[in-house]
């Protein structure tokens, strides 16, 4: 089902601002670098070959597509991250922005959940 309303870029621009590079940690303490953490433990690995293409991914995505790559890293592994960003580094700027703009959608959905679950 398509969403109701899609992100324009300068808003996708702008929630990515909060967001870390996937394998890095968000900067401060506050409740978004939280979220973050807990969000990219579960996919946490060792492995440091992952590691390092997950960073060549990570900047090849950048060169493409002027942003930082954004995947609801909840309930996957490392190597299924990093086989959505090899499989979307091959989208065209378009149909990225509307993936990225889903992916917030499902990152801000679990926060939400984990929000009202902890009260």
């Amino acid at each position: 089902m398509p969403p109701l309303h899609r992100l324009s870029e300068a808003e996708v621009d702008e929630a990515l601002d909060a967001h870390p590079r996937i394998g890095e940690k968000a900067a401060g303490d506050g409740q978004e670098a939280r979220f973050s953490a807990a969000e990219q433990a579960a996919s946490h690995s060792t492995d440091g070959a992952l590691a390092d293409r997950l960073a060549a991914g990570n900047a090849a995505y950048e060169e493409r597509f002027g942003r930082v790559f954004l995947i609801r890293a909840a309930g996957r592994s490392r190597e299924e991250i990093l086989g959505e960003l090899e499989r979307r580094l091959t989208n065209d700027p378009l149909t990225e922005l509307n993936e990225t703009s889903e992916q917030l959608r499902q990152i801000a959905a679990g926060r939400i959940r984990a929000t009202w679950e902890n009260r």
